[in-house]
């Protein structure tokens, strides 16, 4: 029996509903303590003394299988949690999840480079003929900004890419000019939650030491919601990196390039 399992208190702990559970992993994510994986397809609480029972995984959940009750069960222990996230970052191997989601699973990925032997074929739709496509420079996986953990290795010096979605498909060159040799991260500055990407990626800058940020958002006006959120994410951390700001237009170009 441990020190923490020896003495309970009542407090507010999480709760897991395995039937409800999908085993997809956003609150394995979204638990700063690393008191959550996923064993055997569901989310597991690993440890009760991990669990500050402030519910921060509560609301990434998509089938609301997690909520937070009253129950005995030992402290929270801060110092048992610091030693089990430095037992976490000491294994620099990408992590990844038992329930093989990849969504979730960490992973750093070799851009491919332009030799003819490996570039990838593009399909045209009305003709069925298939032609020589441009090479990814796709770099790491998960790409979601909720997706991507603030110590993972591949964002250690990087130069980051924060990419509005909508700027994927309407930017025709963005594997051959914006993505190379960055790390992107990507995410809808109208639908998700942007004050949660502020903290995201502030935590992401203050603890990787990147080199520069590069904005890609759309000409329409809901988009510069990043342009915010990235110099805000920037004052919280309390780091001088550069930021670049790249305008994309409607019809597929660049309108503006500016530093912010």
């Amino acid at each position: 029996m441990t020190a923490q399992s020896a003495n309970k208190i009542l407090r507010p702990i999480i709760e897991i509903d395995e039937e409800k559970c999908d085993g997809c992993g956003q609150c394995v994510m979204d638990c700063a303590e690393g008191a959550l994986e996923i064993i055997d397809g569901k989310a597991k609480l690993v440890g009760e003394f991990l669990c500050d029972g402030l519910g921060a995984c509560l609301g990434g959940c998509p089938t609301g299988a997690l909520k937070v009750v009253e129950r005995l069960a030992p402290a929270f222990d801060e110092h048992a949690v610091e030693a089990h996230l430095a037992s976490q970052s000491k294994d620099s191997a990408p992590a990844t999840l038992e329930c093989g989601c990849p969504g979730s699973a960490q992973m750093s990925l070799a851009p491919k480079s332009g030799c003819p032997g490996t570039a990838a074929m593009s399909l045209n739709t009305k003709t069925g003929a298939k032609a020589q496509a441009a090479p990814s420079a796709l770099s790491h996986w998960p790409i979601k900004l909720r997706l991507v953990r603030p110590d993972a290795p591949y964002l250690k010096g990087a130069d980051i890419l924060l990419l509005a979605d909508c700027s994927a498909t309407a930017y025709p060159a963005l594997h051959s000019e914006l993505l190379p040799g960055k790390v992107v991260l990507m995410g809808c500055p109208k639908f998700d939650d942007l004050e949660d990407y502020i903290n995201r990626l502030a935590a992401i800058l203050k603890g990787a030491n990147a080199k520069s940020l590069t904005v890609a958002i759309m000409e329409v006006p809901c988009c510069r919601g990043f342009a915010h959120a990235a110099a805000k994410a920037r004052e919280l951390a309390g780091v001088n990196v550069p930021i670049n700001l790249v305008q994309i237009a409607r019809s597929g170009e660049i309108l503006e390039q500016k530093a912010i």
